[in-house]
């Protein structure tokens, strides 16, 4: 049977521009190409988790506008159950992304309808109710992050936060969440260490369990009652490294739920991450579960 998993987040419209190098301030360069993609962290967790092979309920909003149409229907179309989904009059939340030759990226978020979601339906709780884990970021406002990870804590629901973009983590969030799971750029914005082994092991003191993802390093776990464990990063040619991170969580978090070992987990999230920076795009370049299993 699969696992059960709950994404309370983000959605939105990607614009993204491909260039050679990225425009320095006041600068005007000619890009390759431009594509239109689903995307918004809590989106691309979502798609990331159903593709592996979870059952998923997502909960956030979308604007009255033509993206939001067509967004629901991406996650629809993604086998995603979106009764938590609200509409809510405006514009649906974008995000513009500049993807450079090697693959990486730079991106602004224009919150629109996400920043409505400050805080839990009652049906919002009853959708949470026998999801064995929680997807959070904080593309959000706090105060809906929050109160999403209070009723997966008093419902006994593994709590899962990506804490981007980078910003101060509050106490009363903090004791609900199992596993912290940043980059390398987040870990030392939230600890001030300039290592990531340092930053971990500041982070052990918040929470349970930690997950630092390093880029081309690989990543980084560490649990209160273990030695840290170092994963290295599959190798492939890199294209776009847009949703990287959010396939690596999703994938992480179907392995765990299907009661995988912290290394084995890793490994399978490795892999997903790794087949997702092949092909253009974020929610495009998932890979399903036949794939990773295959890689």
């Amino acid at each position: 049977m699969a696992p059960r998993i709950a994404v309370f987040g983000s959605v939105n419209m990607d614009l993204v521009a491909y260039v050679d190098t990225p425009p320095a301030r006041g600068e005007t360069v000619q890009g390759r190409q431009f594509s239109q993609v689903p995307g918004g962290k809590g989106a691309n967790q979502a798609i990331a988790a159903a593709r592996a092979g979870a059952d998923v309920v997502f909960l956030g909003a979308v604007g009255d506008d033509v993206f939001g149409s067509q967004l629901r229907a991406t996650l629809v179309d993604n086998g995603i159950d979106v009764s938590g989904l609200r509409t809510v009059g405006g514009a649906s939340g974008i995000a513009h992304i500049v993807v450079d030759r090697e693959g990486n990226n730079s991106i602004i978020v224009i919150p629109g309808a996400n920043g409505t979601v400050t805080g839990l339906r009652e049906n919002d709780t009853l959708l949470l109710d026998g999801a064995q884990a929680l997807l959070l970021q904080l593309e959000t406002p706090l105060s809906g992050v929050i109160a999403a990870a209070r009723a997966g804590r008093s419902l006994g629901v593994t709590t899962v936060l990506t804490p981007a973009p980078a910003q101060p983590l509050p106490q009363e969030l903090l004791e609900c969440v199992d596993v912290l799971l940043p980059n390398q750029y987040e870990a030392a914005t939230i600890t001030g260490e300039d290592t990531p082994e340092r930053a971990l092991a500041a982070l052990l003191e918040t929470v349970p369990e930690v997950i630092i993802t390093l880029g081309s390093r690989g990543a980084l776990y560490g649990a209160r009652d273990r030695e840290p464990l170092w994963v290295p990063v599959v190798q492939v040619e890199t294209v776009d490294t847009t949703g990287a991170g959010d396939t690596f969580c999703g994938a992480y978090a179907v392995a765990r739920t299907e009661g995988q070992d912290p290394e084995s987990a890793l490994r399978f999230a490795a892999k997903a991450a790794a087949l997702s920076v092949r092909i253009p795009g974020a929610s495009t370049s998932m890979p399903t579960r036949a794939e990773i299993d295959a890689f």
